[in-house]
């Protein structure tokens, strides 16, 4: 088995790929047969972002923070924890920005689309879903839709629900919604085309994230999933990502 050892910039992330490049060897990650990403999370999402779309699966062992994305790390014994590891397959939030001045970007998201207030005022946003329009004014600090995996992330620091893999769901939820005071969210299913247009945005100029892609001044946001391409997670038996995102809901 050919292994990419990748490391987070930190002390302890290099320090564990130098020991583990001399027992395991480390290829070029364009001719490995895994990658084994060594951080926390922000890596783990880095990694998947380079292989979306291939074949190639990610494995990851915790050498940073909270790690929710990654396994326990060991040295001894890899080559056999990785024969044994449960794969996933992750899809992205595809998204189409058009910015004020007509540019168009496009950008996918494993964790979520958000759109986000630039200045001092409320942003105002119109949501339309499958082009209809299901709530004519959000004034908020912004909003934001995520994938099942990324619903452990921003979205449930957001108040927004936790969704399991196979539910087929994406969250919507707001970020500190002024008006309507009440709403809460929606949940959608995966097929959705959801659209944000975004009012006065000349007075109140809104940002639109995904990922590690930000785009400034945007009018319009067209967010929907992509099926047709999908990153793979490597975990270990006993920690599947399906059972830690049921987990994490009981978790106080």
């Amino acid at each position: 088995m050919k292994i990419a050892f990748i490391a987070a910039r930190t002390e302890i992330a290099s320090a564990a790929q130098a020991r583990l490049t001399a027992s395991y060897g480390n290829c070029d990650a364009r001719e490995s047969d895994v990658i084994v990403a060594l951080g926390g999370d922000g890596l783990m999402l880095e990694c998947l972002h380079k292989v979306l779309g291939t074949s190639q699966p990610v494995y990851g062992m915790n050498c940073g923070s909270v790690g929710f994305m990654m396994n326990e790390f060991h040295e001894p014994g890899l080559l056999e924890r990785i024969a044994r590891a449960h794969p996933s397959v992750l899809h992205p939030l595809r998204m189409h920005a058009i910015t004020a001045s007509g540019v168009v970007e496009e950008a996918m998201a494993l964790n979520e689309v958000s759109l986000l207030r630039q200045l001092r005022q409320a942003a105002k946003i119109r949501i339309h879903v499958d082009h209809t329009v299901r709530l004519e004014e959000l004034i908020c600090d912004g909003v934001l839709i995520s994938t099942p995996a990324g619903s452990t992330a921003y979205n449930l620091s957001a108040h927004g629900p936790i969704i399991p893999l196979s539910a087929n769901l994406l969250p919507l939820t707001p970020i500190s919604a002024f008006r309507p005071r009440r709403w809460r969210g929606a949940l959608l299913p995966s097929t959705v085309d959801v659209l944000f247009e975004i009012l006065e945005p000349d007075k109140r100029p809104v940002a639109a994230v995904a990922d590690f892609t930000e785009v400034r001044n945007v009018v319009s946001v067209a967010v929907s999933e992509d099926r047709s391409i999908g990153a793979t997670v490597l975990f270990d038996p006993d920690r599947a990502l399906s059972e830690r995102i049921i987990t994490e809901q009981f978790t106080v």
